[in-house]
């Protein structure tokens, strides 16, 4: 039966990264590669590089300096949509249909900031306001679709490397795991990651800058999923964590997730 590999990665600048890209691509060989944090408008996107690489098919919604999501596949995708989930115009959506049988979206849900209090912190605020945009579009959903991105969220005690000590650090608090779950329940999202490798098994895909050896303490965090519609589920055969590439030169602090569904 064909099938489709699908990859999403936080890039952390798409531009700053041409080697790490064409590395993965080369080694990974995903059928369509959803980016975020691409950091390029689009009139600057390295299409050609893309292109070049046989991916000739590209959905973008970028912006100058800052967020920004692409979509590149070797197959054609269809009706690109764009949703302003941050409410402020920040381009952190971008969503298509593939091969006429599923939606694959991707997403780039906002960091919070580094205070956990919206009434200090506006930024947290704003992400909480992001996933209630979000929740109302999955009561709403129809189609059988696949959602991924960067949520910035590690929803379960054992998707970080402390449960106690982050408890209180934006990504993993009580109120953010709550909205979440809620988002989750709007249409019975299928955590592919933990279907795939089910808790309590370790399962990061971020980790710090701060720390110049990623493995010596391996403090991560999952902060980067794949969710299915239920609808979806049985059509998906795989999902894979490639954290060999945080160890890559000049890596990204997130690493790339890889499924594969079947047409």
């Amino acid at each position: 039966m064909p099938s489709l590999k699908i990859a999403s990665w936080n890039i952390n600048s798409v531009r700053a990264r041409p080697d790490l890209v064409s590395r993965f691509l080369e080694e990974a060989d995903p059928d369509i590669l959803c980016l975020q944090e691409t950091k390029a408008h689009n009139d600057v996107f390295p299409r050609k590089f893309f292109e070049e690489r046989g991916y000739p098919h590209i959905a973008l919604n970028g912006q100058k300096m800052h967020h920004g999501v692409g979509t590149i596949s070797k197959v054609p995708l269809e009706e690109d949509l764009r949703h302003d989930w941050q409410d402020n115009g920040e381009a952190r959506h971008i969503g298509v249909r593939v091969a006429g049988k599923f939606r694959l979206e991707n997403v780039y849900v906002p960091a919070g900031g580094d205070v956990p209090d919206r009434d200090v912190n506006p930024k947290f605020g704003q992400k909480l306001d992001f996933l209630g945009r979000m929740t109302e579009w999955g009561q709403k959903l129809a189609e059988p679709t696949l959602l991924v991105g960067d949520f910035n969220i590690a929803p379960l005690e054992c998707d970080v490397w402390s449960h106690k000590q982050l408890l209180n650090v934006v990504s993993h608090t009580p109120i953010e795991v709550e909205t979440l779950q809620r988002f989750k329940d709007s249409h019975d999202w299928v955590d592919l990651g933990r279907k795939f490798i089910p808790a309590p098994e370790r399962c990061f895909t971020w980790w710090s800058y701060r720390s110049p050896d990623y493995t010596k303490n391996d403090r991560g965090r999952r902060l980067d999923h794949m969710w299915c519609s239920p609808t979806l589920e049985d059509k998906v055969t795989g999902h894979e964590v490639h954290e060999p590439v945080r160890g890559w030169e000049k890596p990204s602090d997130h690493v790339p997730l890889v499924c594969e569904v079947q047409l």
